[in-house]
């Protein structure tokens, strides 16, 4: 044990705790700091929930919410401050009184060789004997579920574009309408708001231009990513079916001989099956 503590440069309590269990004790979870808000987030739920009853043009903003901090209870809290509280706990409160907003989802139809949506996903590969983590390019056509797939050693802005090149060369051409993307930084420069406005990278510009791709973004976070599920659902049953076992080859090139040949269903997001044949989700 004292070896291990000289050559780990760690204390005995260390080497004991690893010596009699080889899982390491579950992080303690700290309790939050106190900040200069606390005493002041009562009187913010109190706003809220006044607002619940208010005229809809007439409710707090968060530019009020802070001006009355101040005003009122000589609060000495920033702006941020406020916005991130009222931000976080603003939906809590609505979901408590039952009035929140339900949730919709407007079900999807597309065109045949309209609309297309690509996207990356990680694939560990033991690549010349070394186990490593690669990237699953996937471009869907979103009617037929027709797959094509490209694995890199990064998702970088070089991979995304041999992608795209592999992609439209296989299928013989590209989507007459818009082609679905997540807010990668190959594309984008810079979120604009909460609209669909992007600050597109010059690269991508002049890539999407030069083969006329009409470029369609999700909305950022978790709320964007059933606007894309076709190729999720994609990458994810080619990983189950293709990469497990996972794949030892001694190049990217055999690997990608491999995902040649493997081919893809015309649709893979669910085993429930429509009327006219093709899959569906659920």
């Amino acid at each position: 044990m004292r070896e291990l503590e000289r050559k780990y440069n760690v204390s005995w309590r260390t080497v004991k705790k690893a010596v009699d269990s080889v899982w390491p004790e579950p992080r303690k979870k700290l309790p939050p700091r106190p900040t200069a808000l606390d005493p002041f987030k009562p009187v913010i739920d109190e706003m809220l929930r006044t607002d619940l009853d208010a005229p809809r043009k007439q409710r707090h903003t968060i530019t009020r919410i802070f001006h009355r901090l101040i005003e009122e209870h000589a609060a000495d809290v920033s702006y941020q401050m406020v916005r991130r509280y009222v931000c976080d706990r603003k939906p809590e409160i609505l979901a408590a009184s039952g009035k929140a907003p339900a949730e919709v989802f407007v079900p999807q139809t597309h065109l045949p060789g309209h609309e297309a949506e690509v996207d990356f996903g990680d694939v560990t590969v033991r690549l010349a004997g070394e186990l490593v983590t690669c990237y699953l390019f996937s471009l869907r056509l979103s009617y037929s579920g027709k797959a094509v797939h490209r694995v890199f050693a990064s998702c970088g802005q070089e991979a995304f574009f041999e992608g795209h090149v592999h992609a439209l060369r296989t299928l013989g051409g590209v989507p007459r309408s818009k082609i679905r993307y997540d807010n990668l930084k190959s594309a984008v420069a810079q979120v604009l708001g909460l609209n669909r406005a992007r600050v597109e990278t010059d690269r991508w510009i002049a890539f999407r231009s030069h083969f006329s791709i009409e470029s369609f973004y999700c909305r950022p976070g978790i709320e964007g990513a059933h606007e894309k599920g076709g190729v999720e659902g994609m990458i994810g049953y080619f990983r189950r079916n293709h990469f497990t076992p996972v794949p030892e080859v001694d190049s990217l090139a055999e690997l990608n001989e491999m995902v040649d040949q493997c081919g893809c269903p015309r649709s893979a997001t669910s085993s429930t099956r429509s009327p006219t044949g093709r899959s569906r989700t659920r």
